[in-house]
């Protein structure tokens, strides 16, 4: 069994004196904020048993900031790693005290998603969601707004005009990019195919209108399918793949513009298409990890989490001091896009 660490192993970490981290466990003297905080990542990162404490004792006379967070699929390893990224960029946020309560909905509908945001107002001082684009939201958005609660969407934009910020990727350029890659990497021009979990994501419409622009500016050779919508489920996505590839032995190449992609993965493995088309999905996963260290997919475009995350708590925090923004923004992130030599 490993040792655990001591105050000494933290202090050489971090790179101050023993008597440093004593007067951050206990409060005896104060120490620059910037010290503290660097005390308290490095004892999260050697597992000190008491980096809780740690942080307790240099939060405890921040202001303090309730934030709600409300995302899909809890099953899912891509919202779960979004989650993590959410409280370690709250913990992480100097100048205040972010408490973060993340939340997953149970489904997908626009009135349970409406029904959960009023909720959550009712405890905290600003929230951020991902949700498809409906009326029902947009109403609601727009009462906590005219209340001073601002509702940020994240990933797939929602209740345009009334929402405080939008971030994410921008899901037009995404569509693009994933067309570019297999008009390049197919392995011969002909048919394609992209997958949507609703019309109602607003990010996947844009992703397939980049997606089909693309094609009919630059690759005129392919031919671009009916839409598929996979409901953003493995086994939707996987009946719908066998079918396709049935339907179409010929397939040049699909994108999974949405979540589902394991399904599609899983019947590429099954099915072993020769030669196999050129496959673009969303978000780096254990899944598209494998699949692209297995040259099943071509491509992943992910996410940057980390910075998503703690651009939000910044843009959550400064709503909450200003009061809502005039004109509702936007902030896109750079997409990582991992192929399998990268990975």
């Amino acid at each position: 069994m490993s040792r655990r660490p001591t105050i000494a192993d933290l202090a050489k970490k971090a790179g101050v004196s023993v008597a440093t981290v004593d007067r951050v466990l206990n409060g005896r003297h104060p120490v620059r904020e910037e010290t503290a905080r660097r005390v308290y990542e490095t004892a999260s990162a050697i597992g000190y048993h008491a980096a809780a404490l740690i942080h307790q004792r240099i939060t405890a006379d921040l202001p303090k900031m309730d934030f709600a967070f409300l995302l899909q699929k809890e099953s899912q390893p891509f919202y779960q790693a979004f989650a993590r990224a959410i409280q370690e960029a709250a913990e992480s946020t100097a100048g205040i005290r972010v408490r973060a309560d993340i939340q997953f909905v149970k489904s997908q509908t626009p009135a349970e998603v409406a029904e959960r945001l009023q909720t959550m107002a009712h405890r905290v001082q600003a929230i951020a969601a991902t949700s498809l684009d409906h009326h029902l939201v947009t109403q609601v958005v727009q009462t906590l707004r005219a209340e001073g609660k601002p509702v940020f969407s994240l990933l797939s934009d929602f209740a345009q005009g009334v929402r405080e910020s939008y971030l994410g990727l921008n899901n037009l350029k995404v569509g693009r990019t994933a067309a570019w890659l297999i008009s390049r990497t197919a392995p011969r021009p002909g048919k394609v195919a992209i997958f949507v979990g609703s019309h109602r994501w607003h990010g996947h419409e844009l992703r397939e209108t980049g997606f089909r622009s693309y094609f009919r500016e630059y690759a005129p050779q392919f031919e671009i399918l009916e839409t598929l919508v996979n409901l953003e489920t493995r086994q939707v996505t996987y009946e719908a793949t066998l079918n396709l590839l049935d339907r179409h032995p010929d397939i040049a190449g699909f994108y999974v513009a949405g979540g589902g992609m394991e399904g599609a993965i899983a019947a590429l493995r099954e099915e072993k298409p020769n030669p196999l088309p050129s496959v673009v999905v969303n978000e780096l996963t254990p899944d598209s990890t494998a699949a692209l260290q297995d040259h099943i997919i071509t491509a992943a475009i992910a996410t940057p989490l980390p910075l998503l995350c703690r651009s939000l708590i910044d843009l959550m925090a400064n709503a909450v001091r200003t009061g809502p923004s005039e004109t509702p923004g936007q902030l896109f992130l750079p997409p990582s896009l991992h192929v399998p030599e990268s990975i």
